[in-house]
């Protein structure tokens, strides 16, 4: 969940932008200024959230894929006779990415005397992530339950593990869907490029040199409409790419979250595609 601190004050200088975009688009129909309003907006609204999400995250998932080899190392060590505190101590030399700190900042904490649970509780609170919570919680009651620590230590490596494995899985299997997502827009963006460049000025054209023939066919067809079709389907675009960008990130890990940074770069993206070739 994206902190309100960072999402409201994102979503109302979005508003903001885009009610200036309009104000200044009634008096001049001016519609390349309308968009350049809209795209900043939506990035303005998703860009901000979308990097925050998106730090986060990377730290979630370098913490969780490390946590598997500390607990191997830890479990390790208490099978030669060491208690959990000692085994942490022990296992605290070893290296495990961005978690290496963490945990030498727990290992010291046990040297100077802080009982092992409420040090295991101090590195939840610096390294917490859904993963994290379910395991430092089961080592913390199978401590203060006593009995063989080792064995709930290799239980829950092998947990964090398979979980990782299956996140894998997941991802692998779904990323396939999002391919398929992006290659749809790409080919609707093409599609409108098509319409709006090549065809609707053709029917322009043909329908203003049929102008008083009633038996042309094209001479029925009201060519006032088309600049107001161009844009719709113009704006369909940006809808297009925010839609396919949130259900991208639900695909990635079920989260709309995850998928704001891509629905700005399709948003953005696609209209610069359209502006340049003249799509617009």
């Amino acid at each position: 969940m994206i902190p309100l601190k960072i999402l409201i004050p994102s979503l109302l200088i979005a508003i903001v932008a885009g009610i200036i975009g309009i104000i200044l688009y009634i008096p001049t129909g001016n519609v390349i200024i309308l968009f350049n309003a809209i795209i900043m907006a939506i990035s303005i609204a998703l860009i901000p959230p979308g990097i925050f999400d998106y730090i986060r995250n990377k730290r979630i998932r370098e913490i969780e894929n490390r946590l598997p080899d500390f607990l191997r190392d830890v479990a390790e060590a208490s099978r030669f006779g060491m208690t959990l505190a000692d085994a942490i101590v022990s296992a605290s030399k070893g290296r495990y990415g961005i978690l290496t700190n963490e945990i030498r900042k727990m290992a010291y904490q046990i040297e100077w005397g802080v009982p092992v649970g409420v040090a295991l509780e101090s590195f939840l609170s610096r390294a917490s992530t859904p993963l994290t919570k379910r395991i430092v919680s089961t080592i913390i009651k199978s401590n203060e339950a006593g009995g063989n620590v080792s064995d709930v230590l290799n239980m829950v490596a092998n947990y964090s593990r398979e979980v990782q494995q299956l996140n894998k899985e997941k991802y692998s299997q779904l990323s396939s869907y999002t391919v398929v997502l992006l290659i749809a827009y790409g080919v609707f963006l093409v599609t409108i490029l098509i319409l709006n460049v090549q065809f609707f000025p053709q029917m322009i054209k043909a329908g203003q040199s049929a102008t008083g023939s009633v038996s042309n066919n094209i001479a029925s067809i009201n060519v006032s409409i088309i600049p107001t079709v161009k844009l719709i389907f113009a704006g369909a675009i940006i809808v297009h790419a925010v839609g396919d960008g949130l259900m991208a990130g639900v695909l990635k890990d079920g989260r709309f979250e995850s998928g704001f940074l891509t629905a700005a770069a399709l948003a953005i993206g696609g209209y610069l595609f359209l502006l340049m070739l003249g799509g617009v």
